[in-house]
């Protein structure tokens, strides 16, 4: 047994409820079929407060039900200045919400705040791209740009936290 502190890792999105409820299930199926539950602590919020206490979009959940990932049980929160002291790694979807998790920055906080798509390693996209007003296929592209980028970035907490 142990008593070091698990790795926090925060996905970011606008409303909380498409991307970054995805990014945190798929993360989270990723983290516990490598057996690091108990290693790494997983967490999901938006730069705004539009549906705070909601579930994930119908779409989303579908989308991930597809590929056995479930987050139907996960609720909208909004990101916080006190993020940067509790999470290891922020994970921003796109550059606008990097941008306004960045002015909320108090600067002595010890999260990493990245684009999740700078772990990406299939995709040469730079931001998971707002399904919520395309069709189907949106969040299908959004899945497959998150799952990869989950993977890249699993193996780099990996290598920096020796796991």
């Amino acid at each position: 047994m142990t008593d070091k502190q698990p790795i926090k890792v925060l996905f970011v999105c606008m409303g909380n409820i498409c991307r970054s409820p995805t990014a945190e299930g798929a993360f989270r199926k990723l983290v516990q079929q490598q057996g690091l539950t108990a290693a790494i602590h997983i967490d999901s919020a938006g730069t705004h407060a539009y549906h705070i206490g909601e579930a994930p979009d119908r779409r989303s959940q579908t989308a991930a039900s597809n590929r056995q990932i479930d987050i139907s049980m996960l609720r909208g929160r909004k990101f916080m200045a006190t993020d940067f002291h509790e999470f290891d790694y922020l994970l921003a979807m796109d550059q606008d919400n990097f941008s306004d998790m960045q002015a909320q920055n108090p600067g002595d906080g010890k999260a990493e705040l990245a684009l999740l798509l700078d772990y990406a390693s299939q995709f040469s996209e730079r931001e998971v791209p707002d399904p919520y007003y395309g069709g189907k296929n949106g969040f299908e592209f959004v899945l497959d740009l998150i799952q990869d980028a989950s993977a890249g970035l699993l193996q780099h907490i990996r290598k920096q936290h020796n796991l």
